[in-house]
């Protein structure tokens, strides 16, 4: 089972910009994917797709140990060789009906009974959303710790007309009523979830069996962080945005 770190998280741990604290980011990244095949080492601008998300939790501030893990060879090389720890990931645990949180759970639990070690956060983020900075994931942080929150998760905000088709395929819409169209500024927003990242104390995994739980804070990221790599034209749309804003 996996033990529960003490809820001693205060706002105040973050202090003159650094974090007190041991934040530990996971970044599952497994061999098999049917899409595209050896999908977490193509190439996404210059380096493997797998990178990015290692190099921005290594240059994140507030991030004190980063873990990969992985099924994979060829993915554990990549992951070491760009600076990340590997927790291999047992088979029962690699297949298409996996769930992330499944491999949270096995790193925690596995670093806990090889070192005594639980973190105080965990960062999650997917390597298939690579369209963030470094700076996302501390002010994300920044933002749970003055929320008081228990978990964490990024959104892309949007203004937009929602729609949704009844049992007769006739359609409903969700968010306004079209006999008073309001203009699109004054709508509600709504968020939708980037897959981004994700912050949670360990006790939310033990507790919930799900990276979100108890109280949620919403952390809103821009417009192109929602964009993430599950087809060929996907991998070339994150090449290029991430390519414009190196510059």
């Amino acid at each position: 089972m996996l033990d529960s770190a003490p809820d001693c998280m205060q706002s105040e741990r973050f202090i003159n910009g650094e974090v007190s604290m041991e934040v530990l980011a996971i970044i599952p990244a497994r061999g098999g994917s049917k899409g595209i095949p050896h999908k977490n080492i193509r190439l996404v601008a210059g380096k493997p797709l797998l990178a990015h998300s290692i190099e921005h939790a290594r240059h994140a501030r507030s991030v004190t140990r980063v873990v990969v893990s992985t099924d994979d060879s060829q993915i554990a090389q990549v992951a070491q060789a760009y600076g990340a720890e590997v927790v291999d990931r047992p088979a029962e645990l690699s297949g298409d009906t996996a769930s992330s949180e499944s491999a949270l759970i096995h790193v925690l639990e596995t670093l806990h009974a090889n070192e005594g070690y639980t973190p105080d956060l965990v960062v999650f983020l997917q390597a298939t959303s690579p369209v963030r900075k470094p700076t996302d994931i501390d002010h994300a942080l920044e933002l749970m710790l003055q929320q008081e929150a228990d978990s964490l998760l990024s959104v892309i905000a949007h203004h937009r007309f929602v729609w949704r088709k009844d049992a007769h395929e006739a359609g409903l819409p969700m968010n306004y009523d079209p006999r008073h169209r309001p203009r699109r500024q004054d709508l509600i927003p709504e968020y939708a979830e980037s897959g981004s990242i994700y912050i949670l104390k360990p006790s939310v995994l033990a507790q919930y069996q799900s990276r979100l739980g108890g109280k949620i804070a919403l952390y809103e990221m821009g417009y192109w962080a929602g964009f993430d790599i599950d087809t060929e034209d996907d991998l070339a749309l994150c090449d290029w945005i991430i390519r414009q804003q190196l510059g």
